[in-house]
């Protein structure tokens, strides 16, 4: 604080004492007309004070804003001493104060009241003497005032214009200072300048700094401005602050950001495409504000590519021994894979690069095709990635979006391959036949490249727009139906088919895996919980019904369920449980399924045919009734067209075999005839019931009983020839689970029992026919014979025999 001179001393007023007004966060000079919202009770005595008297209050800044209750060592020594204009009380109990500045005054001592504070003050006016110096400065700080009231936009032109006819130096400087936005110790260091001359040329340096610091603000805005669209004001926020950090000279990230790419770009060992495509991004990257929308698509274009393994592979173990000891332990039987797998490893020892086998496992829910490929990749000490195709409809979650749309990603393939890190590993492709079609594209066509050898190894997806090497990727594709993959699809797959388990293969699955799995499970010892095979069997009989052991898993486990509880209820952790067959019904209630059904008494009219189902086979009886009528055909059971048309074919061949089977020449014309297939519920449909419904409708026409030790199937031509069906494993499987010793197969499946277990085999008796006249006389029991023509027939003109092999 300056001095005061000797000729200021001598003319100002002597001390008066005075109520004092603390304030926050403001300074009044003289002259300044001002409101204020007073709260604290000792302001408002004070205000009250000066109210009753002379209306004048003595107005002091505090040096801290958050003291409430101010003493002299809080309030700055100089102060203005100002006139109370106008005072309203509000209903809020705080005061509203419009007070005018007069004069100057000093702060010489206080005294301390209840009610408000009192200072003893001297009063300092203005030296008023104008000098050609005090006018120069006016006219520099009148111009600088200008200057900053064009940057500011605050302060309106009139107050400029008012401000400048201002005449004397103090009130001019004072005025001004009033309307600057600069902190209040700059202000109240104004106040306590009672050199006019000096006053201005504090008020020139003040203001001049504050003209630079609103130039270089607004040299920020527009160069901002300058970077981004109007429209997006979070962008403009962001680059003012990048802006503010490049004035103070801080460090710039972006372009740490880009030292590391390219960096990353070397260590990736892409393609030759590749590192010219990310090169050419990297540069285009660097020309573009880091915070703009394109900038944050080529970054992460760039942060895929080099995140690819391109070079990066595990080495598969060539150890034939090892890897069959892991499929073994793995899974029971399934032999044709284990072996193909083992024959891609031996011809790998002796070739060092070869593409990778594409595999489709085809078979019913739950026989363990995707548990197989897990295995496939432990035997060969590859990474192991699935991705489930069900549900997808979209041709771009294979091959990818393009990068000009949001939040484009690459396909399925690519993102499994980034997750897995090498670029050998085994990729299973789940559900491949639950793929759908819509208006986006067709997916199964986009698989295409992916799963053909001569192409994989340039697979272009949309996303990346570079070829990637599919080729050391070993595809394994899993499906339950074949028929619901595309036929082009379907040709570029080596199609391994994993038929159902028998009984005796899933005991031995439940004994070696499920059992032991389901012990750990549920916390019980080992040893502790022992089933008899007669357990198992009623399990899988009764409980299930089923070609996989997934259902077979979820009943042992409500058993040790059941078991689990016990122990814990009545406190038999030492115990041990043996579980055979009659506590199975226990544990488990009521069976679910019937075991071995077939008809004792040998029937009229009733053949027990067989069929094949997504679960395994199935025994399927027919039945024929004849009725009085005029030659109708009924067929009910819910069956499909080709069924049908199996009928028609069944009812015309009996027809032309009339005299052989001693009916009158136009008993159809006699006759309603009703073919019908129990569990009308269940939609059937096929060929294979073709001689199933010729042999009933015999029987029922004739009068004579049928074999119900006897199961058939086959395709039954106009002339009578029996032709192939697929699925023999699985229907042989049901014929042996009802309980039936005898079959009856096309002779032209033959050759496929030896895909059938050996036990099977044993336990039936497997009669192979090539005629329907052959059929009748296995399955009819009477006294009518057909050999004689059965003998005499002419296969060369039959004309089935082009269409059917």
């Amino acid at each position: 604080m300056t001095e005061l001179p000797e000729d200021v001393l001598s003319e100002s007023v002597p001390p008066v004492s005075f109520p004092v007004l603390p304030l926050r966060d403001i300074v009044i000079f003289p002259h300044m007309v001002t409101p204020l919202f007073v709260g604290r009770p000792k302001s408002i005595h004070a205000l009250e004070w000066a109210m009753e008297h002379d209306k004048q209050v003595l107005l002091v800044t505090q040096k801290d804003p958050k003291t409430d209750d101010p003493l002299a060592d809080d309030l700055y020594e100089m102060g203005t001493l100002g006139q109370v204009v106008q005072m309203l009380k509000l209903p809020d109990g705080t005061v509203k104060v419009l007070v005018e500045g007069t004069v100057r005054a000093r702060l010489i001592d206080f005294e301390y009241t209840d009610e408000c504070i009192f200072a003893n003050l001297q009063q300092l006016p203005d030296q008023e003497a104008m000098s050609p110096e005090q006018e120069a400065l006016m006219r520099s700080v009148n111009t600088t005032f200008d200057t900053y009231a064009n940057l500011s936009k605050k302060i309106p032109a009139e107050m400029v214009t008012s401000i400048a006819g201002v005449e004397e130096p103090g009130r001019f400087a004072d005025t001004i200072v009033a309307h600057l936005t600069v902190p209040i110790s700059d202000k109240q260091e104004i106040l306590e300048e009672m050199d006019s001359l000096l006053r201005l040329e504090k008020l020139l340096a003040l203001m001049e700094r504050e003209v630079e610091i609103l130039q270089i603000e607004k040299k920020i805005r527009n160069r901002v401005k300058n970077q981004m669209e109007r429209s997006q004001k979070e962008y403009y926020l962001n680059e003012q602050m990048r802006a503010i950090q490049k004035e103070l000279g801080e460090k710039d990230e972006f372009k740490q950001e880009l030292r590391e790419l390219e960096e990353k770009i070397v260590k990736a060992r892409m393609s030759k495409e590749a590192t010219d495509k990310a090169t050419a991004e990297l540069r285009k990257l660097k020309m573009m504000s880091p915070m703009s929308a394109e900038a944050t698509v080529v970054r992460n274009y760039i942060d895929w590519l080099v995140a690819l393994p391109w070079k990066k592979g595990t080495k598969d173990q060539i150890d034939l021994l090892h890897a069959e000891e892991i499929l073994e332990e793995d899974h029971y039987g399934l032999e044709k894979v284990k072996e193909r797998i083992l024959e891609y490893l031996a011809v790998q020892a002796l070739v060092k690069k070869i593409k990778g086998p594409i595999l489709c496992l085809v078979g019913p829910p739950g026989v363990g095709k995707t548990s197989l490929g897990r295995s496939v990749a432990r035997a060969m000490g590859r990474k192991f990635i699935r991705v489930s195709l069900g549900g997808v409809r979209d041709e771009a979650e294979i091959r990818g979006h393009r990068r000009t749309y949001i939040g484009a990603m690459p396909g399925k393939v690519i993102q499994g391959l980034r997750k897995v890190g090498t670029r050998n590993p085994v990729f299973l492709l789940d559900e491949v036949d639950k793929m759908s079609t819509d208006f986006r594209g067709d997916p199964s066509s986009a698989l295409l490249e992916v799963l053909d050898p001569e192409q994989n190894h340039s697979f272009g997806d949309h996303f990346l727009d570079v070829d990637y090497d599919l080729s050391s990727v070993m595809f394994i594709a899993t499906a339950n139906t074949l028929q619901a993959i595309p036929g082009p699809l379907r040709d570029r797959m080596e199609v391994i088919r994993i038929e159902g388990y028998t009984e005796e293969e899933k005991v031995h699955i439940a004994d070696r895996y499920l059992l032991p799995k389901q012990l750990e499970t549920h916390g019980l010892k080992e040893g502790q919980v022992k089933f008899s095979e007669a357990a198992l069997l009623e399990i899988i009989r009764r409980y299930t019904r089923e070609a996989g052991v997934r259902n077979l898993e979820r009943e042992i486990a409500n058993v040790f369920r059941k078991i689990a509880r016990e122990v814990v209820k009545a406190g038999l952790q030492g115990n041990r449980f043996q579980v055979g067959a009659p506590q199975i019904k226990k544990y488990l209630g009521v069976p679910r399924y019937s075991f071995g059904v077939r008809e004792e008494e040998h029937r009229i009219g009733l053949v027990n045919g067989l069929a094949w189902t997504e679960v395994g086979g199935e025994l399927l009886t027919v039945e024929v009734t004849v009725l009085p009528g005029q030659g109708k055909l009924t067929v009910t059971g819910k069956l499909g067209e080709v069924m049908r048309e199996s009928a028609q074919a069944a009812l015309s061949y009996v027809r032309s075999r009339w005299m052989e089977l001693g009916l009158e020449k136009d008993f159809y014309t006699k006759v309603d005839i009703h073919i019908h297939v129990p569990e009308g519920a269940i939609p059937k449909d096929g060929p294979s019931a073709g001689i199933t419904m010729a042999t009933a409708l015999a029987s029922a026409l004739t009068g004579l009983v049928v074999d119900q030790d006897l199961a058939m199937t086959g395709e039954i031509t106009l002339r009578g020839r029996v032709l192939a069906i697929g699925g023999l494993k699985e229907k042989l499987l049901a014929s042996k689970r009802a309980g039936i010793h005898r079959v009856l197969i096309p002779k032209e499946n033959e050759k496929n029992l030896e895909e059938v277990p050996a036990t099977i085999r044993r336990s039936l008796k497997i009669i192979p026919v090539a005629h329907m006249d052959e059929v009748l006389d296995e399955a009819i029991l009477g006294s009518f014979s057909t050999s004689s023509t059965a003998d005499n027939k002419d296969y060369v003109l039959d004309p089935d025999k082009s269409v059917h092999h």
